[in-house]
């Protein structure tokens, strides 16, 4: 009876503590599922935070490769379309070299959209807050700053139009 009931004492612990160890085992963007404080520098050179975000608007954060095929397509699919989601910022965010950053952000000329920066992740904060594994990695953030979804290998902008109406 005694090797019953510390069997069934040692699987509840078990159970509780694999249980603990999962839930600390989510990136951070689910712990803690807000805009995250990012720092980024921007092809002038300048740094472009959270802080500079502009007020009321949803925001996108892309991390992405300048190399990367489906972040190539992807931008392209926004850039030709941001016109249908006027109340978002996107920030595309690479631990690219600087080099690689502006020939990507001139051949999408994306410093023509008021709606979008494009720099590195100098301190490489957002793979790291994100868990990123493949690119393009975009996470939603409502007008509050709070996250709606995440997405590891990009997005339509059709389902962006849905999900922040």
């Amino acid at each position: 009876m005694k090797k019953n009931l510390l069997s069934i004492v040692f699987a509840i612990a078990s159970l509780i503590a694999f249980s603990q160890e999962k839930e600390n085992n989510k990136p951070p963007y689910l712990q803690v599922p807000y805009l995250p404080p990012f720092n980024i520098v921007l092809t002038d050179s300048s740094v472009f935070t959270k802080n500079d975000l502009p007020e009321n608007k949803n925001t996108v954060i892309i991390y992405f490769n300048t190399d990367c095929g489906h972040c190539k397509d992807l931008i392209k699919h926004i850039t030709d379309s941001i016109n249908t989601v006027p109340n978002t910022f996107f920030v595309l965010a690479c631990f690219n070299k600087m080099e690689e950053l502006t020939a990507f952000e001139e051949k999408f000329s994306l410093k023509n959209f008021e709606n979008i920066r494009a720099g590195r992740d100098e301190k490489y904060f957002l793979p790291s807050f994100y868990k990123v594994r493949f690119t393009p990695f975009t996470a939603i953030y409502n007008k509050k700053g709070n996250l709606i979804k995440a997405y590891e290998n990009g997005f339509s902008m059709a389902v962006l139009k849905k999900i922040i109406k």
